[in-house]
């Protein structure tokens, strides 16, 4: 499977530091790309995106289940960044990996994974957050979500605990198909099917520049991540039978609510807001969070430069 990758980040237009952190790194024969965006006060940002990526891409092996070893990274670095910080720091996390013709994609967080295909976006990861939650459940629009004064307001993270669920999916490969990852610095400002066009309509390193320009446009007021992958051609070894057996699982499951007088929109985001404070020690609060500048790990290849292309063959998996 032919994949090729470009990166970029920015501080933003208000924030002094930049706490964004980003890698990739051949493992395998697959590619795994990973972006994390640290909150926490002073520097702890900082260090906690920079530890999770460091953790997931040195401990990340596939063997024959490239989730569980998602999953397994995971954990690692969830357990690195809280032993490191002991709960004042954390961050979200999204990672993918090409493998076998199949994405695996693992998040916390509310940083995000796009598929677009032949021109249309979908999300694939979930965001872990209260706007999130509101919008799965159909109570808010994507529009509504992103105009939100609590939309910063996550329910997961990478070292806030000592423990992480990770949420898990695998999306069958085309040609073509363009994967977008970022933090909520550029999603959280442009719809989703701006991102798609600027994606799908322009050279790698061209598109991850304009869509931190514009979010930098519309006032940049958070840190800016992107890492954009295209998939150029599939292994032609892999047969269509074992594409299938990988076909993607059901998203995580939404309880629904019990039948009872209807909330209006508000009255539900103000008793989820009380709620949310209440279980303070279960949620973070990014609104004035202070960010750092781009990240400068020790090791080259956990940084990528905004140019950078991978090639790699897949090889067999079973079906966990």
């Amino acid at each position: 499977m032919r994949v090729r990758y470009s990166a970029r980040t920015d501080t933003g237009k208000r924030r002094e530091i930049n706490q964004d952190a980003y890698g990739s790194a051949e493992v395998g024969q697959g590619t795994l790309l990973v972006v994390c965006d640290g909150m926490g006060g002073h520097l702890a940002g900082e260090v906690a995106s920079k530890l999770a990526v460091e953790t997931i891409i040195a401990t990340f092996q596939p063997g024959d289940d490239p989730a569980a070893g998602l999953r397994h990274a995971f954990v690692t670095a969830n357990q690195r960044v809280y032993d490191e910080g002991r709960g004042s720091m954390g961050t979200t996390a999204v990672a993918a990996f090409f493998w076998h013709n199949t994405l695996y994609v693992a998040n916390v967080g509310d940083s995000r994974a796009y598929l677009v295909r032949e021109g249309q976006i979908r999300q694939i990861s979930h965001d872990h957050s209260l706007i999130g939650d509101q919008v799965a459940a159909g109570l808010l629009t994507a529009e509504e979500a992103r105009a939100s004064t609590i939309r910063n307001i996550i329910t997961r993270a990478i070292g806030h605990l000592g423990h992480v669920e990770v949420d898990l999916f695998r999306e069958p490969l085309l040609p073509g198909d363009t994967i977008v990852l970022s933090t909520d610095g550029m999603h959280g400002l442009l719809a989703d099917d701006e991102i798609a066009a600027i994606a799908s309509m322009h050279p790698l390193d061209v598109a991850t520049r304009r869509l931190v320009d514009e979010a930098n446009a519309r006032g940049g007021p958070d840190n800016i991540t992107v890492v954009i992958a295209q998939v150029d051609g599939l292994d032609p070894t892999v047969s269509e039978s074992d594409s299938a057996a990988v076909a993607a699982p059901p998203a995580p499951t939404v309880a629904a609510p019990p039948a009872a007088k209807p909330l209006s929109r508000v009255g539900l985001t103000l008793s989820i807001f009380v709620l949310v404070m209440l279980l303070g020690l279960s949620l973070f609060v990014t609104l004035t969070d202070q960010r750092t500048p781009p990240p400068l790990l020790s090791s080259p290849t956990v940084v990528m430069t905004a140019t950078a292309a991978s090639t790699a063959t897949p090889l067999p998996a079973s079906t966990p």
